[in-house]
């Protein structure tokens, strides 16, 4: 699933395909945002992407779907 976070006083957005459930990152963002601290998501590579949470101006969960697998049909 893809997540976009936009962090304040930046042009760019932080993009990146994570396996965690939507409710998982959810909780993060919630919990991050709650606390005060530092939003830590995983992405598929296992790479660690940390915002912390006053400079979150938003995040945009994508939809989980699931991979297909196969050929597509000419």
């Amino acid at each position: 699933m893809e997540i976009r976070i936009g962090v304040q006083n930046t042009t760019r957005e932080v993009v990146l395909e994570s396996q965690q459930s939507a409710g998982d990152v959810t909780a993060a963002v919630s919990a991050a945002l709650e606390g005060g601290t530092v939003l830590s998501l995983k992405d598929e590579k296992g790479r660690t992407v940390l915002v912390p949470a006053a400079s979150i101006g938003f995040v945009e969960i994508g939809v989980e779907e699931s991979r297909r697998v196969g050929f597509g049909t000419l």
